[in-house]
């Protein structure tokens, strides 16, 4: 029993890059730059939906909360590996991992969600142009976000739950950047069937089916944009959506290669730099696309940089 309680009472130590000291120096710089940007970039997407009137559509509307999560999820991670990475000491309180779990893995499950929602948009938006006002309404709009928000909330009670009872007996090492299901499960000294099966259960419904009912939405959009006659509305319709299709490459490359692959198919520092990808880079990837992919956003920025400027 006092075995069993030792990681709860002493905490993990989170080893990360530990053991390649050079390496983690570097990644410290690059981690904290890319954090500031993806706080800079997704707030500055925020704030520019919000204050231009001309941004207050649907699109602008689920990329805001796409944003929001991205803040909220880089946060979640990034600046504890900022201070594990900066100290010898490695260890992470228990209490300070469960709360990462249950916030990382409810707002990652939420992003999955949140892009297939914005899958659907982009679908009403092309394939149904003179009825997309009336399909996708403010109650509508609010309602899907409230779905993607609250299905994250429930799988992570659910899966997290789940994850913090198996017993570790002792074990405090994590081989990894970060508290993640997969992690704590690999650290479990019981039969972990039941887990891993549960899992897998909610990477089939909040990564499979996302992205088999994006990849649906976009055949639609194909389909529709392939019957505009003229080049100039191809082009508008392919430019649309290209942005999304963009960020939903690389977000569920990545996520699902962690998630679904077999558990011993990778090496020890893969899985870590997948994982940093997807919680570091994707986050400040967003902003990055939909701002120079898409000239409303530039424009709203201009428009209030300008304004800024000559008010003061």
């Amino acid at each position: 029993m006092e075995e069993s309680n030792s990681s709860s009472e002493k905490g993990f130590l989170l080893l990360g890059f530990s053991d390649q000291p050079q390496l983690e120096r570097i990644l410290f710089v690059i981690i904290l730059l890319f954090y500031i940007l993806n706080l800079l970039g997704n707030t500055a997407i925020i704030l520019v939906s919000y204050l231009d009137p001309k941004l207050h559509t649907p699109m602008y509307f689920f990329l805001s909360n796409l944003s929001c999560v991205d803040i909220c999820f880089t946060t979640s991670v990034a600046p504890q590996l900022l201070v594990t990475m900066n100290k010898k000491d490695k260890n992470m309180s228990y209490g300070g991992c469960v709360a990462q779990l249950y916030v990382a893995t409810g707002l990652g499950s939420s992003e999955c969600i949140l892009l297939a929602v914005m899958a659907y948009d982009r679908c009403a938006a092309v394939c149904r142009p003179l009825y997309y006002t009336s399909i996708m309404h403010p109650q509508l709009c609010a309602s899907m976000a409230s779905i993607a928000w609250l299905s994250g909330l429930i799988t992570s009670l659910i899966q997290c739950s789940l994850t913090v009872q198996l017993p570790l007996c002792g074990h405090r090492k994590l081989d990894h950047i970060f508290c993640e299901v997969p992690v704590l499960i690999k650290l479990a000294c019981v039969d972990t069937t039941f887990n891993e099966v549960e899992l897998f259960v909610a990477s089939v419904i909040f990564l499979i089916v996302p992205v088999s009912l994006i990849l649906i939405s976009y055949g639609f959009i194909t389909r529709a944009v392939l019957r505009i006659k003229s080049t100039a509305g191809r082009s508008k319709a392919f430019g649309t959506c290209s942005s999304h299709l963009l960020v939903v490459i690389i977000f569920y490359g990545t996520i699902i290669f962690m998630y679904l692959q077999p558990a011993k198919s990778s090496s020890k520092n893969q899985g870590k730099f997948v994982s940093l990808f997807y919680t570091i880079v994707t986050p400040l990837l967003n902003p990055i696309i939909y701002t120079l992919r898409n000239k409303d956003v530039k424009r709203a920025m201009r428009t209030l940089v300008m304004e800024n400027a000559f008010s003061s």
